[in-house]
């Protein structure tokens, strides 16, 4: 599924070697695969064929202008949820006529913005959302599309705080709250209602969920047919689950099959929002192991990487792989040789700073180098200066070559923006 790979005990990220990128360019450090950036898109054109989909990826996901511009290249289009977000897209050459904006809380500058550089369309998730946009575009005096998202009430089992498609979540409208707006339509003279969107939730490991959403999608648009109002547009949203322990998730194809039969015959243009499936498994996070603690039955692997740079296990207990990149022995290779209980801990002042909790690893030294795996979405784009940490560098790796396509700060730019 990615390009990481032992080779002779050196873990590779495609024909480079890890360790090679932490010399040249220090730790803490994200690395990339182009590659598996390439693979996963393509994976997800090939298994939704079918409906020609308009693949939307998730900014929110990884937002180096880098990766962004490997995605560009391709012709994908952009979920963003912010003018930030637009900016970036921009600027690394993505088609404003392929972006949609989701987001609860777009403001009037955000909202003028995008529409001036005429975006395919907004997410509403309000009425109060919708005004604005009608206020923005009327003051503009153009026309603007817009999609209601749709909150279908289904459960995904996910974590909580990556649910979004529940009715207690923020997001959406209700199914009759969105009827009720359509009927009113004429009230938004400057408003094109081109679509209807959904997004669950992420990483989300089943197929059920999306069956369940995409049928009340599909209900919704033939109420509105019958009533005289055309839809174009359908937007599943993203949230395909990834593999960080390995087996957990589904591939492509399986929630292509189980989605098929609600949307196909619905005809409609069909447009997906995935961000972890594409880029979650094609990068790594690089650290080096400061010192090794006792204490207790306890081992504390103190590392240089913290939660400011990777927050996922401590905001979600998420669990990402955790192993030397020039190990004594590969994972596959551990059972009977001796293993430590080991948390995985950064240099912050939190005791909810951790990388990893009671994992079996092998025995490391300072100096060490470790890899944490499937990195790659949500941990660069979460990262803080929090304790007054410069940020971590980004690399993106193109067969046996990389290059640094974001430096690391300096403590300089901490304070570059202030002033006393």
């Amino acid at each position: 599924m990615d390009f990481f790979r032992f080779q002779n005990r050196e873990l590779f990220c495609e024909d480079t070697r890890l360790a090679d990128v932490a010399e040249a360019v220090g730790t803490p450090t994200y690395a990339y695969s182009r590659e598996t950036i390439l693979r996963h898109y393509r994976k997800l054109e090939e298994a939704f064929a079918w409906a020609h989909p308009l693949i939307c990826y998730s900014v929110k996901a990884c937002s180096n202008l880098a990766v962004l511009k490997v995605l560009a290249d391709l012709g994908s289009g952009f979920d963003v949820v912010s003018a930030g977000e637009i900016h970036r897209v921009v600027k690394a050459g993505g088609d404003p006529a392929k972006i949609v904006f989701a987001g609860v809380g777009k403001t009037d500058s955000e909202i003028e913005y995008a529409a001036g550089l005429g975006i395919l369309l907004f997410t509403v998730e309000s009425e109060g959302e919708l005004d604005a946009i009608e206020r923005v575009a009327s003051r503009l005096a153009r026309r603007v599309r817009v999609a209601l998202r749709l909150n279908p009430d289904v459960e995904t089992g996910t974590h909580d705080y990556v649910s979004t498609g529940r009715r207690e979540s923020k997001f959406g409208l209700e199914v009759d709250r969105a009827h009720a707006l359509l009927a009113r339509r004429g009230d938004f003279p400057h408003l094109d209602f081109l679509g209807v969107h959904v997004h669950i939730g992420s990483q989300i490991t089943s197929v059920e969920p999306y069956v369940a959403a995409l049928q009340e999608v599909a209900r919704f648009v033939r109420r509105e047919e019958n009533s005289g109002l055309h839809i174009d547009t359908i937007d599943m949203g993203g949230g395909f689950g990834i593999f960080y322990k390995g087996g957990e998730a589904k591939l492509a194809e399986e929630f292509s099959s189980a989605v098929r039969p609600v949307v196909e015959p619905l005809g409609r243009r069909f447009i997906m929002e995935p961000g972890r499936f594409i880029v979650g498994n094609a990068g790594v996070l690089l650290t080096r192991v400061l010192f090794v603690k006792e204490s207790g039955d306890k081992r504390f692997v103190i590392v240089d990487a913290a939660m400011n740079d990777l927050l996922r296990p401590s905001l979600y207990h998420a669990e990402h792989r955790v192993w030397p990149a020039h190990p004594a022995f590969l994972p596959e290779e551990a059972e009977g040789k001796k293993l430590v209980r080991t948390d995985v801990v950064g240099p912050v002042c939190e005791s909810g700073d951790f990388l990893a909790l009671d994992r079996m690893l092998p025995e490391v030294r300072p100096g060490e180098l470790l890899a944490i795996s499937s990195a790659g979405a949500y941990g660069m784009t979460m990262s803080s200066n929090y304790n007054s940490r410069p940020r971590a560098a980004e690399v993106l790796v193109e067969g046996n070559k990389f290059r640094l396509v974001r430096r690391r700060e300096t403590l300089d730019d901490l304070t570059r923006l202030e002033s006393c």
